[in-house]
């Protein structure tokens, strides 16, 4: 990316603090062995042709977990790693914590070996997302939110003493942390020097959230991006039939920009106002998909992208 050294345009200078990358969920990617989705390196191959530097791990497993064999495949192709994901279960209290770490320290290791420096923490689902079983209630009690927060605090604390990293907690649908009123209460609930956000701006979408006002009202708190899009259309069907996550992104609900909500440029440009380096890192769920689908998908998404000045 060039860096401009002289003042220009709003849209030239918003490529001054926002650097754009891509996921293995852009590429259909959500398990760590399926066999419907494309081999690892076909995908490392794809992102970096479509024109990305930036990448995320994915699913812990599906990209190798050797530092010295990613890094010798990511760097060969011109590619960094801009973070790590867990799923955790945090709102069922200090019972589950030995296991939580368990499955965060290999993962952070891995992220903090690549040089990355965040760690995007997605809350379980209270429904499963490839089945749609209910698995627990949809709405969390008193005692359950704050073991959310205590346990989110405790794990920012744990993974930023023991691996440098920073936890960026991603609101999901099918999660306890989805729409305007449960995010808001999640952060209001947590210490904004331990736990910072990563704004999925379709997944806010998709559970009735907006994405620029709350950039405006917790600019402090937003510490990552996530930039997808959703169909309205398929969404208002989704919601009128109670469908569950999985199976509404194999609907199509989440879409090609710039074709679905929010507009994307309004949301760059208020994360450009915060005056702070931010990761913009596209996911454009589509599991499952045909393998010859995510490369021009990508393309044509890193050229829209590109027209908004990042």
């Amino acid at each position: 990316m060039t860096i401009p050294t002289t003042p220009v345009t709003t849209q030239a200078s918003r490529s001054r603090r926002i650097r754009i990358g891509s996921a293995p969920d852009s590429w259909g990617v959500w398990f760590p062995d399926d066999p419907q989705q494309v081999p690892w390196r076909r995908f490392l191959d794809e992102v970096a042709e479509a024109g990305y530097e930036w990448i995320e791990l994915g699913p812990y497993g599906y990209l190798p977990t050797d530092p010295r064999v990613l890094a010798e495949e990511t760097g060969r192709r011109g590619l960094q790693v801009s973070a790590g994901t867990v799923f955790t279960g945090l709102h069922h209290g200090p019972a589950v914590w030995d296991r939580t770490w368990e499955h965060v320290a290999s993962i952070a290791a891995l992220t903090r070996d690549m040089g990355a420096r965040h760690l995007v923490v997605i809350p379980s689902f209270w429904r499963d997302d490839k089945t749609g079983e209910v698995l627990e209630d949809a709405t969390l009690t008193g005692e359950q939110w704050g073991h959310l927060a205590t346990g989110t605090e405790r794990l920012a604390r744990e993974v930023g003493d023991r691996y440098g990293l920073e936890v960026v907690v991603h609101p999901h649908a099918d999660t306890h942390i989805d729409t305007e009123e449960n995010v808001a209460r999640f952060l209001d609930a947590t210490d904004p020097g331990l736990v910072s956000l990563c704004l999925d701006t379709g997944h806010y979408a998709y559970c009735g959230g907006d994405s620029v006002k709350l950039i405006e009202t917790y600019g402090e708190r937003i510490g990552y991006l996530h930039l997808k899009q959703v169909d309205p259309v398929v969404l208002a069907d989704v919601r009128d039939r109670g469908t569950p996550f999985g199976p509404a992104v194999a609907q199509g609900v989440m879409c090609e920009p710039p074709r679905g909500v929010p507009e994307l440029e309004p949301v760059l440009a208020a994360a450009e106002r915060l005056g702070v380096d931010l990761f913009a890192i596209v996911e454009q769920d589509m599991y499952p998909c045909d393998p010859d689908r995510p490369l021009p998908v990508a393309r044509r998404t890193r050229g829209y992208l590109r027209s908004c000045g990042v």
